[in-house]
């Protein structure tokens, strides 16, 4: 065990000294003080005990215990005097002392112990005190484990959500490059789309939803024959009962894709219309979301001007009357007054 170090303070020299030399015979580290201004000057956190004695001049024990107890070293005291009236034990107990002792000191083995119990308290406060802090290290530890643990699996996740976002992209281009007619369709629904939000002010977490839902919509065609959008002339209703199934199809490529949930409903019902005479589902327009009716000028707008086998393109401003025309039946107002203004510029 290791020796216990001891400070002790009191003004009457013959005690001081008899004191310490009790207590080296303990076996202990004794510093002595001639005041309570000395004894607060020497305290520091190596003391396992502090010995003080009450009625000294200038800085009495009381005063003594307050200025150590400010340090806050958690040190027991133990209060030695000859004053040993119940007022001053009461004193002692309520500013936080150990324990009293009277003096002159009569039972050395009493002494012995209550300096033991008093040094124990010490070795108790400061295991709890270690414990603490190795407890709140450790918690920091793993705080910071888990956190760089969270960013791997977020980075992990982002790269999840990128890869099966491009190879939708991939085979969706694939797609567009086999018919020269429908080749950057894609690309010019997400500029028109991007432009109609920024316009409107969308949100940076809407906008990036719009984004991947305009690389998207049409992914529904992967698994559909629409050879037949090359042939020349209108098609047949069958045909066009096929072309009108690719919006379900499409949702249901994306939809095992849980970060995607918001895209799926958009590519379901990019061919919804305001008065609810769109397909799939047939929804009116207050059921729409403002993304879903941005995509559907945006598609709209770029199939009018885009040169098909079946039909002839038209120009800019012919597509623009024929957007507004629709505006409130097929089309949001809103959108297609923010787009044409944006066109018309």
């Amino acid at each position: 065990m290791n020796q216990s170090k001891i400070l002790i303070a009191d003004d009457d020299t013959l005690v001081r000294e008899a004191v310490l030399k009790i207590l080296n015979m303990f076996g202990h580290e004794v510093v002595s003080c001639a005041s309570g201004e000395e004894a607060v000057a020497s305290v520091n956190n190596e003391f396992d005990l502090i010995v003080l004695d009450i009625n000294m001049p200038g800085m009495d024990g009381f005063e003594t215990l307050k200025a150590i107890n400010e340090k806050k070293y958690d040190i027991p005291v133990i209060f030695l005097t000859g004053a040993g009236s119940m007022e001053y034990a009461v004193k002692a107990i309520n500013l936080g002392a150990y324990d009293f002792i009277p003096k002159p000191i009569e039972d050395l083995d009493i002494f012995n112990i209550k300096i033991k119990r008093a040094i124990e308290k010490r070795m108790y406060v400061l295991q709890e005190k270690a414990y603490k802090e190795n407890l709140e290290t450790e918690v920091r530890k793993k705080t910071k484990e888990l956190a760089e643990k969270n960013i791997l699996l977020e980075e992990y996740s982002h790269n999840l959500e990128v890869s099966a976002l491009n190879t939708m992209l991939t085979l969706q281009t694939a797609l567009e490059e086999k018919d020269m007619y429908t080749a950057g369709h894609t690309t010019r629904v997400t500029q028109y789309a991007i432009s109609i939000g920024r316009a409107l002010n969308l949100s940076d977490e809407k906008m990036v939803v719009l984004e991947r839902a305009c690389k998207v919509h049409d992914i529904g065609k992967l698994v559909i024959d629409v050879s037949f959008i090359r042939k020349p002339g209108p098609l047949s209703a069958e045909e066009w009962t096929l072309m009108k199934k690719h919006p379900e199809i499409g949702a249901n490529i994306i939809k095992p894709l849980a970060f995607m949930e918001q895209e799926c409903l958009i590519v379901r019902h990019h061919h919804e219309r305001m008065d609810g005479k769109g397909y799939p589902d047939g929804l009116p327009g207050e059921q729409l979301d403002i993304l879903t009716k941005i995509i559907t000028v945006a598609d709209s707008y770029d199939a009018m001007t885009s040169k098909r086998s079946y039909k002839e393109n038209m120009d800019q401003q012919t597509a623009i009357a024929e957007l507004e025309r629709c505006a409130g039946s097929q089309f949001d107002p809103e959108v297609v007054k923010v787009f044409a203004e944006m066109v018309n510029k």
